[in-house]
């Protein structure tokens, strides 16, 4: 579930993220119709998927996928970081690179899956999008992804010369705003046109590439100041947000949008982040 955008500019990096988790409960007793297994959404709207680290101030993560780990006492991604952030220090190093950061984050979450005898099905990963500045001199910024368990070294997103934006979660909207198709049309065309199983992949890897090179919006990402890479990932965002009130299936993305960005002079800052607040009378 959830949505996570990352969008590399010439100014800086923009890190944004819903706040909503969705546990999956499963209807025992009087709430079950006897014979029966229904399985319900649990929706929680207050969750951090923006992970940052107070001695690591020029990198920095959203999470999304499979929300939180441990089967019988789920914690979500944000509760480890103040364990990750001491595991970083005792490291000794004052400041990683992007790629360091990316591999030290792999391997704890890494760990603490394994730890919390999770299941590794295919398609259920808890992933992170990467994104900071190695040093100070470092003209632009870099992009990783991490996909805990199934692809745990980071790959590098919008490589050197490249800027954009990559995104993940519940994307189908998205994708359909910003690459002008959902992404299961590929797959949909096949089973429509019944391309025999021999030539699938192939066939859906030529599809995509085509419809990508014809439909794209045609943003110029290497032109957009710092301030229009903010309201392009809050739109996103919230467009997902607002559809999904009225759409029939799981509304996995919701809750408040949190942002910050990551320039190569001042590092993080938050540029906007829910706060706990009291009752409002």
């Amino acid at each position: 579930m959830s949505l996570a955008i990352v969008f590399k500019g010439p100014e800086g990096v923009v890190l944004a993220a819903d706040s909503r988790v969705t546990l999956m409960a499963q209807l025992q007793g009087p709430q079950a119709p006897a014979g029966t297994n229904i399985v319900m959404p649990a929706t929680f709207d207050n969750a951090t998927k923006l992970l940052s680290v107070p001695s690591q101030r020029h990198v920095a993560a959203v999470t999304y996928g499979v929300g939180a780990i441990g089967p019988n006492a789920p914690r979500t991604a944000a509760s480890f970081i103040p364990e990750f952030d001491f595991h970083v220090t005792r490291q000794g190093e004052d400041r990683l690179t992007v790629l360091a950061f990316a591999q030290a984050l792999s391997a704890f979450f890494s760990t603490q899956w394994t730890a919390a005898g999770m299941v590794n099905l295919p398609g259920q990963d808890m992933v992170f999008l990467v994104a900071g500045y190695d040093d100070p001199q470092a003209p632009y910024g870099r992009v990783y992804e991490v996909k805990i368990p199934s692809a745990p070294a980071p790959s590098e997103l919008l490589p050197a010369g490249q800027f954009g934006a990559a995104w993940g979660g519940q994307r189908e909207l998205t994708d359909r705003l910003l690459q002008g198709f959902d992404p299961t049309l590929p797959t949909r065309v096949q089973q429509i046109l019944n391309v025999p199983a021999a030539g699938q992949a192939q066939a859906a890897a030529a599809l995509e590439a085509a419809l990508r090179s014809q439909l794209s919006m045609p943003i110029p990402y290497q032109f957009l100041a710092l301030q229009d890479s903010v309201d392009f990932c809050i739109f996103l965002l919230r467009t997902t947000i607002t559809l999904q009130k009225w759409i029939v299936g799981v509304r996995g993305v919701g809750g408040a949008i949190d942002l910050a960005t990551i320039t190569r002079t001042e590092g993080f800052a938050a540029i906007q982040q829910k706060r706990v607040s009291g009752e409002q009378v």
